[in-house]
């Protein structure tokens, strides 16, 4: 694979435009829609949509109507749900051969000034949400003074929104037309918005929109004390405050019904259901090659699975139309046997997650922190790991033993971070450990801390589909004298526990290691290894636990802050490379294996799914294949 196949084309263009040039085009809808429409029920589709909608050019040109049927592990996995149909000003789109390039969204054009602090957006046309009601740059204004500067609602800005410490600022030009400047260049920053919205609260939320006449309601600014109370009581929450937020309960898309979206489908039935439904948006704005409203597809079913039999079960018996959550390479001989059976085909991506052991650098329990700031010690942990043997075990030997850092296929990648300590070396990792002062064991043969406790790490992980890598890793790290205690719990708990510092060490997949600068703050240690020293960091001290002054990390945020200023991406190239450089070379994650294929389950009936595609979360996983556009073949 070349250097840049995996990010084609990184549009920091002048002027790109979005959108059918033709007035004459002659729109068609989803038949159920066609119903609405002849009983009175919904206005004509050339009214709901945009005048010139985008264009998302299909594979092939499908068929309406049917249910998408797929399966999800309960409220904690709502990014199964989400990004199915996450909407940006600009996306990430694949292209003909897999390669992922930044495409217009809900946006007529865009403009970027030279030396790239101002950027300007202007919205399509007649661009509705999805009760109807246009989207303008009121919604804009609204996000920016009323949610996105008022820190009751987001007490702090996302560093990626604040290059240097300066917030963006908004110029609204027109009724759709606005700008966003900075204070000085931004190069990254078109990359950012179609990796991560713009930030709190909700990951999942359109670039700079909210619905102003249905959210105002619910703001500070323009309800009284009594109403917010009001609202928070309907809502059965303790405060207004936590309407807010990608888990609120009223702007989390998946739970409230009630709230207007421009995503091609919309919630009808909310978790805890056991089976979450989303229904098409009557208003999306785009339509295919043919002048045919989009998305295809008519509903779209999440059905509760308990444990990974039960998946599987589901896979077998055909009740799945597409899937790749939750799936795993140990059970790829399975999904191959059953493909008869289950009336399925097993369609392969390609996997960029690293799946990582990650200690809690800032752990609670102070004798393990300094065993964890400790280089040999880290070194240890991962040369105490037979990947070959995992890989050969765990992922049909289709995976590859690598470093958390960058992976192949992009301009990031370096064959010497890859590898670093991924040699299997137990012998050394004893010796490691020795030097560290873990030369005394117990009864059982495992190593004493220094405060005479055993070495013991509990390890958790949120999915029971890796217990066997975690038992393979448990007979690795006894094997040096190190018990590891794994420990399966709900996504919920787990990433509770992340947020409150209430871990010692997780196992996870270490994601966006392709386009780095779209989201850096896996570097950062944000979500990982130092999240309580990324806290310090993005609140300037105000939270979070302040890093030694030597500590490596400040060398990090350093070259991102001077990365988020420079002149040219190849200048703020530079300083990515070295933190990934840095990030690496500590060994603060321990990345055991990766770059094997994704495999989803494509039902005989599902369409238009392109194989070979990207899956990482700069793309927004599944989202690159552009949903939108899948249909199914009708009897």
């Amino acid at each position: 694979m070349n250097s840049k196949r995996w990010v084609a084309a990184l549009a920091t263009g002048i002027l790109c435009t979005s959108g059918l040039t033709s007035f004459a085009w002659a729109f068609q809808e989803a038949p159920i829609l066609a119903e609405q429409v002849k009983a009175g029920t919904l206005p004509p589709v050339d009214e709901r949509l945009p005048t010139k909608p985008t264009v998302v050019n299909a594979l092939e040109v499908g068929q309406y109507g049917g249910t998408w049927r797929r399966a999800f592990s309960g409220p904690g996995d709502r990014w199964g749900p989400t990004k199915l149909m996450e909407e940006r000003v600009l996306k990430w789109t694949a292209d003909a051969d897999g390669g992922a390039v930044l495409t217009p969204g809900y946006i007529e054009s865009y403009t970027v000034n030279e030396n790239s602090t101002e950027f300007t957006f202007t919205l399509l046309d007649g661009l509705k949400w999805s009760d109807g009601e246009p989207v303008t740059t009121e919604d804009v204004a609204f996000w920016y003074n009323d949610i996105f500067l008022n820190r009751k609602i987001v007490p702090t800005l996302e560093p990626t929104f604040a290059p240097g410490g300066v917030p963006l600022e908004l110029e609204v030009v027109d009724a759709r037309t606005f700008k966003v400047k900075f204070a000085q260049p931004y190069v990254y920053f078109l990359q950012i918005l179609a990796k991560d919205s713009t930030g709190e609260p909700s990951l999942d939320r359109p670039s700079f929109l909210f619905p102003k006449h249905y959210l105002s309601q619910f703001n500070n600014n323009y309800a009284s004390d009594e109403e917010l109370a009001a609202a928070a009581k309907k809502f059965n929450v303790a405060a207004w405050t936590d309407l807010w937020g990608s888990k609120g309960a009223v702007t989390a898309w998946w739970s409230n019904p009630e709230l207007p979206v421009i995503t091609a489908w919309k919630i009808e039935t909310p978790p805890p259901a056991d089976t979450v439904v989303m229904v098409r948006n009557p208003y999306y704005y785009a339509v295919d090659q043919e002048g045919n409203q989009l998305p295809y597809i008519d509903r779209i079913e999440h059905r509760l699975y308990q444990d990974p039999e039960t998946l599987n079960l589901m896979i077998a018996q055909g009740q799945l139309d597409m899937q790749d959550r939750g799936l795993t390479l140990t059970n790829f001989t399975f999904y191959k046997e059953n493909e008869a059976r289950g009336g399925y085909h097993t369609v392969n991506w390609k996997d960029t997650n690293i799946w990582s052991l990650v200690p809690n650098m800032t752990v609670k329990d102070e004798v393990l922190a300094a065993l964890f700031a400790d280089e040999k010690v880290r070194e240890a942990f991962s040369i105490a790991v037979d990947r070959e043997l995992i890989i050969e075990l765990t992922q049909s030997g289709m995976a590859q033993p690598i470093q958390a850092a960058p992976v192949t296929g992009t301009q990031y990648y370096n064959a010497e971070l890859a590898t670093h300590w991924t040699d299997y070396d137990p012998d050394l990792a004893n010796q490691l450990l020795d030097e560290a002062g873990l030369d005394q064991r117990d009864a059982q043969g495992f190593r004493l801390r220094p405060d005479g406790k055993r070495f013991s790490l509990v390890v958790e992980t949120s999915d029971a589909a890796h217990a066997k890598t975690l038992e393979l890793l448990t007979e690795n790290y006894a094997q040096v004298g190190i018990e590891m205690l794994p420990r399966v719990i709900d996504r919920t708990q787990w990433d509770n526990n992340r947020a409150n510092n209430d871990f010692q060490m997780h196992w996870i997949p270490f994601d966006r290691m392709t386009f780095l600068p779209a989201d850096p703050r896996r570097l950062m240690g944000w979500d990982g290894y130092g999240n309580e020293y990324f806290k310090w960091y993005s609140t300037d001290g105000a939270e979070g636990i302040e890093p030694p002054a030597d500590d490596p990390v400040r060398e990090i945020w350093a070259l991102w802050d001077k990365a988020s200023q420079s002149a040219s991406i190849e200048e703020a190239d530079v300083s990515v490379n070295e933190m990934a450089r840095i990030f690496t070379e500590q060994g603060w994650v321990i990345g055991v294996y990766g770059e094997g294929p994704v495999v989803n389950i494509v039902g005989n009936t599902m369409q238009n799914v392109q194989p070979d595609l990207v899956q990482d979360d700069i793309f927004r996983g599944i989202g690159l294949a552009r949903t939108q556009q899948f249909w199914l073949k009708q009897p």
